[in-house]
């Protein structure tokens, strides 16, 4: 595998394109869109918290074919607690992108990130469309990915190439999440594109294996959002053998998707709202591997533990407070803390339990004060 220049519009079959549709009143770019040249297939992962946004249900619902053509995403309306208007408004855009790129609006998936409870202006989605679909182009990845940010002040992009069978498989993501973000699977939206050849069950296990050790192991203020997904499209045109079953080259497309995913996932922690801090939480000796994340997101979530980070200050005491606060009777001679340096921008805490074999890792961000006056004037 070899990280290369590229972006969701890199694979073959792809293009993307990016602009203001005026949804942000700021002007900023605030509507995106991701094209295949073929039918693609397709998996996605949502967020658990029961209240679902309505670009979320519609897309759930259309993925159960295991296909997809097209994703529309906008940023600075959540089209969340909207209603019956807020699916009607997910489906008539979709509807209005699938006409002018005819093919079928079951094709077309939905995705939306922003501010909770107001209305989606569908109309200034409609009014916008015919120039998004007129400047799809294979160098527009970074124009989609700038389009689907709110508080994050980088985009998050990754493109990796791999070999399969002698063919070269590429891959290309973009995610945006700087905010709410907790797993299961935080404030985050996160679209990846390759061109490999794969059945949709080898898919949907790929993006799931890949998604808990990446996305489901961040958190920057533990709490969960209503509009998260992760999507992948696979256009099949690189050539390859197609992946059916667990062997060689699923092995090493998952490799790769893990990597894809992980890297978006700390620049996510990276790029959290206020944060100065990018903290790596290991835990070690636990009895199962569930056990030894759910301690690491214990810490991660402590409030005290982040504030501590911020103000260099290496309060061991507030970790080991974290680990005893979910009742495991771990007793005080079993656990072992160690930390690096506190002064320093990337933290490492490390907690041996002496409890079993398993460990985990999970990544957070420190609470500044930015954090607090960012969310205090977020509407």
């Amino acid at each position: 595998m070899k990280i290369i220049k590229g972006t969701v519009a890199t694979a073959q079959g792809f293009t993307a394109s990016g602009l203001s549709a005026g949804i942000k009143r700021s002007g900023k770019p605030d509507l995106a869109l991701i094209y295949c040249a073929v039918p693609a297939v397709a998996a996605g992962v949502f967020t658990k918290n029961s209240v679902k946004a309505a670009p979320l249900i519609v897309t759930q619902g259309k993925l159960r074919g295991n296909r997809a053509q097209a994703i529309l995403a906008n940023s600075g309306n959540a089209n969340c607690f909207t209603g019956d208007f807020g699916v009607l408004y997910a489906c008539e855009s979709a509807e209005t992108i699938a006409k002018l790129l005819k093919i079928h609006a079951n094709d077309v998936l939905v995705a939306s990130t922003g501010i909770i409870g107001k209305p989606l202006p569908f109309n200034k989605i409609r009014n916008a469309s015919p120039a998004l679909v007129a400047s799809l182009s294979r160098n527009g990845g970074a124009k989609a990915a700038r389009a689907i940010l709110t508080t994050d002040k980088h985009t998050k992009e990754i493109c990796v190439q791999i070999n399969l069978g002698g063919k070269k498989v590429t891959l290309g993501a973009m995610a945006k999440g700087s905010g709410m973000i907790a797993p299961d699977m935080a404030t985050m939206l996160a679209f990846i594109t390759t061109d490999a050849a794969i059945s949709s069950t080898m898919l949907k296990t790929a993006l799931k294996m890949a998604t808990d050790k990446s996305f489901n192991c961040i958190t920057v203020d533990g709490c969960m959002s209503t509009n998260d997904m992760a999507v992948v499209l696979a256009s099949s045109l690189a050539g390859n053998k197609p992946i059916t079953h667990i062997g060689k080259d699923f092995n090493t497309f998952v490799k790769a998707l893990e990597f894809i995913c992980l890297d978006l996932a700390k620049k996510i922690v990276l790029d959290g709202e206020g944060a100065t801090k990018f903290i790596e939480i290991s835990v070690s000796g636990a009895k199962t591997p569930q056990q030894a994340k759910t301690i690491g997101l214990a810490i991660a979530n402590s409030v005290l533990v982040k504030t501590a980070a911020f103000g260099s200050n290496p309060n061991w005491g507030r970790v080991a407070a974290a680990v005893g606060s979910l009742g495991l009777n771990i007793q005080e001679k079993q656990l072992k803390i160690d930390f690096s340096s506190f002064a320093k921008k990337d933290i490492n805490i490390s907690v041996e339990l002496s409890l079993g074999n398993h460990k985990a890792t999970v990544y957070t961000s420190d609470l500044s004060l930015d954090y607090v006056r960012i969310n205090g004037s977020y509407n």
